[in-house]
């Protein structure tokens, strides 16, 4: 009897399928690039003049083949581990090879290349670290804006010499070649943003910022991890009443308005905000999306997402935090998604298991925790824990 594997764990999917031929035919555009293969073909008088544009083309579709794994993995349910892993790879050997053949050919400086590979080892550093930890750092519009620019500026360096464009008209080179820098400029300052955008996503990761420590002296609450010794429904009730007299304060001191967006809890974060007097300066309200349905139709999930990754995800977490914001105009959000038992649970995803999605002005972010106890501890738990996300928002 053949062993079913589970979709994440699958790895000949049609969407990994292209992204190894992309990673395959690297070697084919840089051969393109450096290789002498005009010589090679007398009968075609022009071939060296069409060698930029050849290689311009091979870039460009092996840079859309990046558009199209992800479509398919998506489409058909198949995000898979492998492709989790492989996809950015892919990318980060193709821009690494164009940007040090570029060099090569002396048609681009080191520092550029030094630059942007610099960020890419940096930033992959930081990822490994959060992943260690369990937190998944969204991508931020920087990074997507950087490697768009990155592509075109590629193809401008490129082509920017070729004979059969410079031709058609004689100040067309020094045109060519502002364009170039001007695009590459802003893909290098781009690039630089999104480093620092994870950096500061990171700082209490990387042990650049200290855990707040406010009010220690009149106040016994300690996060989920370090409460694991009590998690008594009486204990967890009076943490979660202290902290949310903590966030409150905080918030009316800040006039930041907060809402909320859950699944597991079912309404339990906005209940323990609300129960504090004065909340109603600073709270907007909450979505209870427990249904599939009502995180689509009302929060704006994506419907792929909830059918690949599952409600209980990064992806999802961090979609329903950002529905919340968007519809209840607020300044924080934060969203929870988890699996509070005692039924529900996978190998890959047990019981105890929930994705804390938060939303502010300084971007998006997830991360997961797993809990110990009954449904009601862990409830109370994943409570806890979204008011202490808050915590960390207003005390940034």
């Amino acid at each position: 009897m053949s062993e079913t594997r589970a979709p994440e764990d699958r790895l000949w999917t049609p969407a990994n399928v292209v992204t190894i031929i992309r990673i395959l035919l690297v070697p084919v555009f840089v051969a393109a690039m450096l290789a002498p293969w005009p010589y090679w073909i007398p009968d075609w008088d022009e071939a060296a003049l069409w060698k930029p544009w050849i290689s311009a083309f091979l870039f460009a579709l092996l840079s859309c083949t990046d558009a199209v794994d992800g479509h398919l993995a998506r489409s058909r349910g198949e995000v898979t581990n492998f492709g989790k892993f492989v996809d950015p790879l892919a990318d980060k050997i193709l821009v690494a090879a164009a940007l040090l053949t570029l060099v090569e050919l002396q048609i681009l400086p080191s520092w550029v290349a030094l630059v942007i590979l610099t960020r890419e080892f940096i930033v992959s550093g930081i990822r490994m670290v959060a992943a260690a930890q369990g937190v998944v750092i969204a991508a931020s519009w920087y990074g997507k804006a950087k490697t768009v620019f990155q592509i075109i500026a590629i193809l401008l360096f490129i082509i920017k010499d070729s004979t059969l464009l410079l031709s058609l008209h004689e100040t067309l080179e020094p045109s060519l070649y502002i364009v170039s820098w001007i695009v590459m400029t802003i893909a290098l300052i781009l690039t630089v943003l999104s480093m620092l955008d994870y950096f500061f996503k990171a700082a209490h990761l990387l042990g650049f910022k200290k855990k707040n420590t406010e009010n220690a002296a009149d106040s016994s609450s300690d996060t989920p991890a370090d409460i694991a010794s009590d998690l008594s429904v009486e204990s967890l009730q009076k943490e979660i009443e202290q902290r949310s007299k903590d966030v409150i304060k905080k918030a009316t001191d800040k006039s930041l308005q907060l809402s909320t967006a859950e699944s597991c809890t079912g309404g339990l974060i906005a209940g323990s905000l609300t129960a504090i007097a004065g909340s109603s300066a600073v709270v907007q309200g909450g979505v209870v999306s427990y249904s599939n349905d009502v995180k689509q139709g009302v929060l704006g999930v994506s419907q792929t997402d909830l059918a690949s990754k599952g409600a209980v995800s990064s992806e999802v977490a961090q979609q329903m935090c950002e529905g919340s914001r968007k519809l209840l105009k607020t300044d924080i959000a934060v969203s929870v998604t988890g699996i509070a038992g005692p039924g529900g649970g996978s190998t890959e995803k047990p019981v105890g298991t929930v994705w804390f999605g938060v939303a502010s002005a300084a971007g998006t972010k997830s991360e997961v925790k797993h809990f110990d106890g009954d449904r009601e501890q862990i409830r109370l738990q994943t409570v806890l824990y979204a008011l202490e996300l808050f915590e960390r928002e207003l005390n940034s």
